[in-house]
């Protein structure tokens, strides 16, 4: 019985050590962040190209009826990256990587 206790007891300070350690572990970021978006000062529609022509996959939330090309950008929130296979710079082998990120664009 005391054995049974004792490997009990072992296994699980052994998994509240593992579940402490993977816990103090950060999101492994993809790429720089924030992404180069349009200067403030230009419309909703200026940042959302400039964001899309770096690889990202925008989502565009409207906080009001008025146009992209009028709206002003409320906030900017970095989603899941996007990884695809592309081929190694030989050209002989795919690797999996991060091309973007799913990024959340905020309008009103």
């Amino acid at each position: 019985m005391k054995n049974i206790t004792t490997t009990a007891i072992t296994a699980a300070t052994a998994a509240g050590f593992a579940a402490a350690f993977i816990g103090l572990a950060g999101p492994a970021a993809a790429g720089p962040w924030p992404p180069k978006a349009a200067p403030s000062g230009n419309s909703a529609a200026d940042t959302i190209a400039a964001l899309e022509a770096d690889g990202n996959r925008v989502i565009v939330n409207r906080q009001s009826a008025t146009a992209l090309d009028n709206a002003d950008v409320v906030s900017v929130r970095q989603g899941q990256p996007i990884r695809e296979y592309v081929w190694d710079a030989q050209g002989d082998d795919r690797v999996l990587r991060t091309t973007g990120n799913v990024v959340f664009v905020d309008v009103k």
